[in-house]
């Protein structure tokens, strides 16, 4: 058995600080952010009429892991989420995949998010506003968390101020059909499950409350509140929107528009509401990444207390009490991808990889016992098979990148057990 959370009242504990609310503004933070202003067109061409069939599929799939992931945070309420229920509940070995794929593929969807930024803020310098935002926002983070609830509070009333606007606009304009929400003969089954697929990167936030095990106030009572109140207001809002869209667009429509908030707006006769919009997306991502680096960074101190990354970033700051040495790291590599890579790629890279974090999670939360409070088992076995199911159902290159990274995590993790047991 691995070692146990650190102790209370040791030098590198985190400070426990977020109540309820804040841990709800930080999943609706990372939920409620650019996923939904870019996620919606791609989804829209794979499952053309079976968008909402897509968001379902989703939702559903979210449910189950936001489930299974409350449950075991409140037993388990250490930074670190499915890495240390993985390890706990399953093994080191699964434990460590769990923190390697969401270490991956959220930090190439913190690349993403800050590249979203910059392309809906300055366009012809989109790598440039990215490195600044990243760099920008890695500072609050080191600032300490509550300043971070503090800021994500903002930012999700500003975005879901704009997601409101978008949808009365576009429900009362005269364009509007409701007959464009019909389902035809192009909604196949393939394309529905990659549209939930492509989806699910908007939603996949929730995860940042369990990481955020150490620093919420009465974990085993606030998690499991937090996560399904988080969940449930963002696929509200979620419905609402792709409604709202899907009326004045259409499924084809929507499926070629480049900025489908903005186009949707300017359908239904609104222009001056564009470019507020275009402001809205560009919060949204902030927001997102503001969540993102916060989560990424609990993680990475969690398996460096274990030793599967260096011990160094193991530190928490004195001052601040946040882990600060992994903040800083994630922060340079995150500024190093957004200065080059494509934003396409880094969201279905991390797609991959998120999902099979949370497969691990429903794993791990089938292994719970009535005395643990172990959910019906039926909601961790759908949200299992559908994490397996949405990955394989992505674009065959990220399924191929996504299995290439986590085969050389696991083998790195054999290379190093190896080395360990020849020292001993």
């Amino acid at each position: 058995m691995s070692k146990p959370p650190t102790a209370a009242g040791m030098p590198d504990e985190l400070q426990r600080r977020l109540g309820v609310s804040d841990a709800v503004v930080i999943g609706l933070g990372s939920m409620i952010g650019a996923g939904i202003f870019a996620a919606l067109a791609p989804a829209a061409l794979a499952a053309g009429s079976g968008l909402l069939i897509g968001l379902a599929v989703a939702a559903v799939v979210a449910f189950c892991n936001a489930a299974s992931s409350a449950r075991l945070a409140a037993r388990y309420p250490a930074s670190g989420g499915t890495y240390v229920y993985g390890r706990e509940r399953l093994g080191g070995f699964w434990g460590y995949l769990a923190g390697w794929s969401f270490i991956v593929g959220k930090t190439a969807s913190c690349a993403a998010m800050a590249l979203t930024v910059g392309s809906y803020v300055w366009p012809g310098q989109a790598h440039a506003v990215a490195v600044a935002a990243v760099v920008a926002l890695t500072v609050v983070n080191y600032a300490g968390v509550h300043k971070s609830a503090l800021l994500t509070r903002v930012i999700v009333a500003v975005v879901l101020a704009v997601l409101a606007a978008v949808a009365a606009a576009c429900l009362t304009s005269a364009t509007a059909h409701a007959a464009r929400l019909d389902v035809g003969a192009d909604a196949t089954a393939d394309g529905v499950l990659q549209a939930a697929g492509l989806l699910f990167f908007a939603f996949a936030g929730y995860a940042r409350i369990a990481t955020l095990g150490e620093e919420v106030r009465d974990p085993a009572r606030t998690i499991p509140r937090a996560i399904p109140i988080a969940l449930g207001i963002t696929l509200v809002v979620y419905t609402v929107v792709a409604v709202a869209v899907l009326v004045v667009l259409g499924p084809n429509g929507l499926a070629q528009a480049a900025a489908p908030l903005s186009d949707s707006v300017r359908a239904a006769g609104v222009d001056w509401l564009a470019p507020i919009v275009r402001v809205g997306a560009a919060v949204a991502a902030l927001g997102s990444l503001l969540a993102l680096i916060l989560g990424v960074s609990r993680t990475t101190l969690a398996m460096a207390r274990d030793r599967h990354l260096p011990h160094a970033l193991a530190a928490v700051h004195p001052r601040f009490k946040v882990p600060h040495r992994a903040e800083l790291l994630v922060g340079a590599v995150v500024a190093l991808l957004a200065a080059t890579a494509d934003v396409r790629g880094a969201i279905g890279f991390s797609s991959f990889g998120v999902l099979a974090y949370y497969a691990v999670a429903n794993a791990s939360a089938w292994t719970l016992t009535e005395g643990e409070g172990r959910l019906n088992r039926l909601i961790p076995a759908v949200g299992l098979a559908g994490c397996l199911v949405l990955a394989f159902a992505l674009p065959l290159s990220s399924v191929v990148s996504g299995t290439a990274v986590l085969v050389f995590g696991a083998a790195a993790y054999g290379l190093r057990r190896a080395v360990t047991a020849r020292r001993a």
